[in-house]
Formats: C-alpha cells, structure tokens, sequence
C-alpha cells in the first residue's frame, strides 16, 4: 500500500502512479506552451527518477485517479517547490490549496524553516495565487529561455 503522508490523503508516489504524475503534469501546464512560448520545464522532467527519489507526492480524485501532486526537493536551509500541477478536472477545488499545505507541514516535518519555488514570469494565475498565501517576491531571474519569478514563505 502507498505510503500516506498525511490526513488530506496526500502520499508519496509510487512507481505505479508515473503515467498518471506525467498526465496531470502534461494537463496542467499544457495550455502555457503558446503563452510563454517554450514547454514549461515540468513538462520535460524525469518523473520516474523524481518518483523514485521519493520527490513527489499525488493527491487521488474520484476512482482513486491523481488529481494533483507536487515535486519537492529537500535542501539544508529550505524546502524546494519544484512544480505543483492540479488536473485541470479538479481546478476550484482546493487540491492546489492542500497541496500547497501539505508543502509546508512537509517542510516543518524536516525541520525545514522556509519554502522556495519559482514560477514563469507570464503564468501570472501563480503570481497572484503564491502572494495569497504568504509567499514573498525574492528576485525575478531569467535563465535559459525561461523568464522566472522566484518565492519564498518563512514558515514560523
């Protein structure tokens, strides 16, 4: 049985969950191909690899599919946010919300005082939705072909 992280039903993905954490992913960044004209970075990720390293957690919908899930990476001083993707099916309904939570407890849990992400400077659905919930404007960066804006929420 999947390893359940916590009482939202959020757990670790398992290697049996790859296909379903590359459809969301490929669903949920899809349509910010023609608007920031390169594939999102999430898009082209090693899912299996991250799985594997126990980077990413899964949300399930109705029939026990992902709705949503998140990557994370562990570093000394914080936790990485590298990419969180909500089916577009289960948009409004607060699986971005949990996940975000989720994020944070995640980060507590390892002792971990701050989260840091970064978002494409023209997804700005994220630059209004990061602020909401606390995270702060660090620097706006830009590296390769992808014009970013990097966050971070000290957790108290």
């Amino acid at each position: 049985m999947a390893e359940t992280s916590d009482e939202s039903g959020i757990r670790r993905a398992v290697a049996s969950d790859v296909g379903a954490v590359k459809a969301v992913t490929d669903a949920a960044y899809h349509p910010y191909i023609a608007r920031i004209g390169v594939v999102p970075q999430p898009m082209e990720a090693d899912h299996a690899a991250n799985v594997a390293a126990g980077r990413v957690f899964v949300t399930d919908g109705p029939g026990r599919t992902v709705s949503g899930l998140v990557v994370v990476e562990a570093y000394e001083e914080y936790l990485h946010l590298d990419s969180i993707a909500v089916h577009p099916d289960a948009r409004g309904t607060g699986v971005g919300r949990r996940l975000l939570a989720f994020v944070e407890a995640h980060a507590r849990e390892l002792g971990l005082p701050e989260v840091r992400l970064f978002t494409n400077a023209m997804m700005w659905e994220n630059r209004k939705i990061y602020p909401k919930y606390g995270y702060e404007v660090v620097e706006r960066r830009v590296d390769g072909p992808y014009d970013r804006v990097h966050y971070r929420k000290r957790l108290v």
